[in-house]
């Protein structure tokens, strides 16, 4: 490989969320979605280029910007954008789900989730006074489905305004087919529920499974929805606070645009900027080998759990460098395990009641690390919950 994945970095002592969490510096985190990767050389040169100006004011965003995001999602994606007509930038996608609820609701409306879901959406819609209404993904062998029946009885709801549909799904590693979102966009069409589509994980998809953007499936249902993307996960850059909202709907966008601009989230930082250009103009090559090495670090995760831990079951994964474990044989309550595992073995993972009730039973573990990290976290953990187990 060109790009060497296996580099162990120091990033303890750097103020870094993921590392220096824990008081205790030999605990290894495999927690919060970023990667122990450093990001694409060609955003780090670019980077550094900026850097040296020594001036760093206020950034106005150029038209390579939009012109590399539509030929990205274009030539990957089979996605027409029309024109930077269609975007709103903001600070991450996590401000641009709280602007859109903020934009299309009133309190005590209802905005629909499948769960378990990323726990940002819990508080951005708790936030806008609003009120979630679940749908439980459905377990299916060593994965998860919709339940399109309850999804019918959400969506029928009055007060339901919005879905929030993440894709690929954040934490059970699902990418959704085709099929599975065109019954999403018929559902939610018909009745008057708006599709918000936080497709943050996109570029992150493992052959043979394809990132299909909700907008891509039909005029009507670009028309009915709104998409989040950044680059922030792909190429590991969420710090540098860049993320786009992207509708055909300009009727839409204008709602979107003045509450973002209530929230005061309007303004970018010019590395997030520089970054997005780079990787959408030449990060391509590196992805690709990312990819490889992510999934080599799933097969890993799924080798070890088979020999050492077969109690236990990893979810298959499609998409995302976020394994989804299935721990209910153990009995304990995950939050409890969590705790255990930080204690006694010095591993930190995610108890899966972080992303709702649904979620207990299972823990996620982040895999974007190098191999020897994951493989001694997990010869860590390994003696912890085969004790459990007994």
């Amino acid at each position: 490989m060109k790009y060497n994945f296996d580099e162990v970095t120091q990033r303890r002592g750097t103020n870094s969320y993921k590392w220096d969490s824990s008081a205790d510096a030999e605990v290894l985190p495999l927690w919060v979605a970023d990667m122990d990767f450093k990001t694409a050389p060609c955003i780090i040169e670019a980077l550094k280029n900026r850097v040296e100006q020594g001036i760093f004011g206020y950034t106005k965003v150029p038209a390579e910007y939009y012109e590399a995001t539509i030929n990205w999602f274009s030539r990957r994606h089979g996605w027409n954008i029309n024109s930077s007509d269609d975007f709103i930038y903001t600070s991450g996608v996590v401000p641009a789900v709280s602007a859109i609820i903020k934009a299309f609701t009133k309190p005590g409306d209802k905005v629909i989730v499948q769960t378990p879901a990323y726990n940002c959406f819990f508080s951005s819609i708790r936030n806008n006074d609003c009120l979630l209404l679940a749908n439980p993904l459905k377990r299916a062998d060593d994965t998860f489905e919709i339940d399109f029946h309850d999804l019918e009885r959400c969506a029928a709801d009055p007060d339901a305004k919005l879905l929030l549909l993440c894709n690929p799904h954040n934490p059970t590693g699902r990418v959704w087919t085709r099929e599975e979102l065109l019954r999403i966009d018929e559902i939610c069409r018909s009745n008057g529920v708006k599709v918000v589509s936080d497709e943050i994980h996109c570029e992150l998809v493992y052959p043979p499974f394809n990132y299909i953007p909700f907008a891509s499936l039909s005029d009507e249902a670009a028309m009915n929805c709104v998409t989040c993307v950044s680059p922030s996960k792909a190429f590991n850059i969420a710090g540098l606070q860049i993320a786009n909202i992207i509708s055909h709907n300009h009727e839409w966008l204008k709602l979107i645009d003045r509450a973002i601009n209530i929230n005061e989230v309007c303004d970018v930082n010019p590395f997030g900027v520089i970054a997005t250009i780079e990787a959408y103009n030449y990060g391509e090559e590196w992805l690709k080998e990312l990819l490889v090495y992510l999934y080599e670090n799933y097969l890993t995760l799924k080798d070890f759990i088979a020999e050492h831990l077969p109690m236990l079951e990893v979810c298959k994964l499609e998409g995302t460098y976020l394994a989804w474990v299935d721990c209910r044989s153990l009995g304990i309550n995950m939050e409890v395990l969590e705790e255990i595992l930080i204690r006694d073995s010095k591993v930190w993972l995610n108890a899966g009641t972080m992303y709702g009730a649904d979620g207990e039973g299972y823990m996620r573990i982040n895999l974007a690390t190098p191999r020897v990290r994951l493989l001694e976290a997990l010869r860590k953990i390994s003696p912890v919950i085969s004790g459990l187990s007994r």
